[in-house]
């Protein structure tokens, strides 16, 4: 039988993306989904409410809150963690990297050493080194990949995949979205998209819990 399969939605400059980056494999391998992995960018999203940076920079209270509220979950699931300076970071390098991999057996793997290397080590993302290090450590050929990342084509392909977000009527990130529509918010939903994914059928899913 083919497994479910569920978009994560992830940004490289989101901290709450990077709990869930080091747990939906597991979570999804459990449960019988295969997760895609569908990196894009919020500057344009927030650009479109109004914003010029993170909320979390705008709003110094929900800022305070959200770096505890991230210690604690980091503590809890043992990862380290370092607030990157500058925040949020320029995830665009990044981001195009990953748009062109998107049909590489790697793709994974390079997501989540983007995510140590800024939210573990305190790396600056941003930097081509930093990406060609990771490139490196994953056995791929980093000046090509860097260079593939700055074509017109994937460029492209990254708006296209953040204007599909936006459609999608994703705001922040980490999001999911199951193939039967339904979008879930926050690495605190990560459990509830899995196992909506994992049904057979969604839709029927819906109609039970709606009685």
């Amino acid at each position: 039988m083919t497994a479910r399969a569920l978009d994560f939605w992830l940004e490289f400059a989101s901290t709450y993306s990077y709990p869930a980056a080091m747990r939906i494999g597991r979570a999804a391998r459990e449960a019988g989904v295969a997760v895609r992995f569908r990196p894009f960018l919020l500057g344009p999203i927030f650009k479109a409410q109004g914003w010029d940076t993170s909320p979390f920079n705008i709003y110094a209270a929900k800022g305070r809150y959200m770096w505890r509220d991230l210690e604690r979950l980091c503590q809890a699931l043992e990862l380290p963690l370092v607030r990157p300076d500058p925040f949020p970071q320029n995830s665009l390098l990044a981001a195009r990297v990953a748009v062109a991999a998107a049909n590489e057996p790697w793709l994974e793997d390079f997501c989540l050493s983007v995510y140590r290397a800024e939210f573990a080590r305190g790396d600056n993302i941003a930097e081509a080194a930093v990406l060609a290090g990771i490139l490196g450590e994953l056995g791929v050929a980093s000046a090509k990949r860097l260079a593939a990342a700055q074509s017109p084509e994937v460029k492209e392909q990254l708006k296209l995949q953040t204007e599909e977000a936006q459609r999608l009527g994703i705001f922040g990130a980490p999001s999911f979205t199951t193939e039967d529509g339904e979008l879930f918010w926050g690495n605190d939903r990560l459990e509830a998209a899995v196992a909506w994914a994992s049904r057979q059928d969604g839709a029927a899913a819906r109609r039970s819990d709606s009685r």
